[in-house]
């Protein structure tokens, strides 16, 4: 409890900022998950389709989409993707589609991807995929339905 006038004005300072914070890192939660700016850590999600496999891509083959920087293995998947992003970009932003059918965000790996219906999912690992792979119908329509708002 605070005792003295000096203890009550630091509080006062404090408590604005305590009552901010849940709003201020739900405002925080970008669009598309990223790392440091970078989707899927790098990889080349149209290689995904084309190669059935995680291809790490290259600064020297990027394209930016949807506020984040887009790496690929080649100047061709490029152009592939920045002719039709929403066709090759995972799906829920890139985020976890367990942890979005869940209701939340969290990261991903690149190796933890299957291809469904056409649309890239990616999940936070590969034991976290096998769990969405139990009824991947069901997560989906439930990370659909929660998609997006769990960005706020």
């Amino acid at each position: 409890m605070p005792t003295t006038r000096r203890d009550l004005l630091k509080l006062a300072a404090v408590v604005p900022t305590l009552a901010a914070m849940p709003a201020a890192l739900q405002a925080a939660t970008p669009k598309i998950y990223s790392n440091r700016g970078v989707a899927v850590d790098g990889s080349d999600v149209v290689a995904y389709f084309t190669e059935g496999a995680p291809v790490e891509g290259s600064p020297e083959f990027s394209h930016d989409w949807n506020g984040v920087t887009w790496h690929f293995a080649s100047a061709a998947n490029r152009d592939t993707f920045a002719a039709d992003p929403a066709k090759y970009a995972p799906q829920y932003g890139g985020y976890c589609a367990w942890a979005v059918s869940e209701g939340y965000t969290a990261s991903t790996t690149p190796e933890a991807w299957k291809i469904v219906d056409g649309k890239l999912y990616l999940n936070y690992s590969r034991r976290i995929q096998r769990r969405w792979e139990k009824d991947i119908p069901a997560r989906i329509a439930a990370a659909d339905a929660n998609w997006p708002g769990v960005l706020s």
